[in-house]
């Protein structure tokens, strides 16, 4: 009988990058590559659609970040598993992650063979995490990763009005996009401003910055 292959749904902003992933997973006879996505937004509807059984998630994704989709896939999809990938080292990114829901954490430069470990062992219910990350790593981060932090009492459209302000959009084009009234973004974006105890949209930058939600 032919062994059922593990299928695999691809999420990185780069399109090149994503090119080469998925030739470098699609070689083997044991994967099979079900989908990708540009976005965080994208890659959440794609798995509710396609229910693939590993996600390799990147974090720097546009319009929805890597651990906000993560934790909607884990809501709407609870038996897929989601290995993330990323070019982030520091601890505090790591436990965002997984209390957001995924199985492992692996960096951008691991080896081929070692990403397809990866994925083999999340699949099975495994926790993986590249060696460099899981040394810097220690169990009080675990410990106090869903403490609640700020950002964590914002709500999803918060986030994603959040994200937007950020890249520069006035309240007007985040309307648009998110079909709402620029009454009701500006509300938003004062609860946004309250419960992360920000006062302008300087601020709002840096924050979003220095927390990895956009690109510096």
């Amino acid at each position: 009988m032919t062994k059922k292959k593990t299928t695999v749904l691809v999420c990185d902003d780069h399109a090149v990058f994503r090119e080469g992933v998925k030739q470098i997973l699609s070689s083997q006879a044991d994967i099979d590559v079900v989908g990708e996505a540009g976005n965080g937004l994208e890659a959440v509807q794609l798995a509710r659609r396609l229910r693939p059984e590993v996600v390799l998630m990147d974090i720097g994704m546009p319009l929805l970040r890597g651990f906000d989709a993560t934790e909607r896939i884990k809501r709407y999809c609870p038996e897929t598993k989601v290995l993330i990938f990323s070019i982030y080292e520091d601890d505090d990114m790591v436990a965002r992650c997984l209390a957001a829901g995924a199985s492992g954490y692996v960096l951008k430069d691991t080896p081929p063979l070692q990403l397809i470990y990866a994925i083999q062992a999340v699949r099975k219910g495994e926790k993986y995490m590249s060696p460099r990350v899981l040394k810097g790593f220690v169990t009080q981060h675990v410990k106090h990763a869903t403490a609640a932090t700020p950002y964590d009492l914002l709500s999803d459209r918060e986030r994603e009005v959040l994200v937007m302000l950020a890249e520069g959009k006035s309240l007007k084009e985040v309307a648009e996009h998110l079909t709402l009234s620029v009454k009701t973004v500006d509300a938003h974006k004062c609860s946004i401003m309250r419960k992360l105890e920000i006062h302008s949209r300087s601020d709002l930058i840096r924050y979003a910055i220095r927390t990895h939600l956009i690109e510096a």
